[in-house]
């Protein structure tokens, strides 16, 4: 069985590969993205930048980011080719389509706690307009001003003025 997800694949080149080189690397992903029925959803070349630590002798890596929809044999594939090749320094596959299902239950649960608790107290199941904290953003409100916080002498803190 074999289910489209969508994975986010990040690989360094060496810093003396070209931007013809950077480009033929992406055409032969993308072969690879078609031969397997997958989608090549976005490509960002992030250019040169300073590596964290060295790898390889090399303190810099051209840098690029590609999100891809497809199966886990597809990855399987681009991972095994990306580890032969001399100009990859490094590479790395993150499944992405997991922490946005997550994030989604999550909203969904809110939501549910939410009109459960509404309910509870006799209001409708979703906030009607004109009703919640986003609605009066003209008015002057000055809740972030706290300049009642911290040490006020007139209060009697420990720390007094020494005269």
């Amino acid at each position: 069985m074999s289910t489209n997800r969508q994975y986010e694949l990040v690989y360094v080149l060496n810093p003396e590969s070209t931007d013809e080189q950077v480009a033929e690397l992406h055409t032969q992903i993308e072969q690879i993205v078609q031969r397997f029925n997958g989608t090549l959803d976005k490509t960002e070349n992030w250019g040169r930048r300073k590596l964290a630590y060295e790898i390889g002798h090399h303190r810099e890596g051209n840098y690029v980011v590609e999100t891809i929809t497809g199966s886990g044999e597809l990855m399987k594939e681009i991972d095994r080719r990306l580890r032969v090749l001399d100009r990859v320094i490094r590479h790395l596959v993150v499944r992405v389509d997991e922490e946005l299902r997550v994030a989604e239950r999550t909203r969904d649960a809110r939501k549910a706690t939410q009109a459960r608790r509404r309910t509870a107290r006799g209001l409708p199941p979703e906030p009607q307009p004109g009703e919640g904290r986003g609605d009066n953003m003209d008015q002057d409100d000055d809740r972030g001003d706290r300049y009642d916080r911290g040490d006020r002498y007139d209060r009697g803190d420990k720390y007094e003025v020494q005269r």
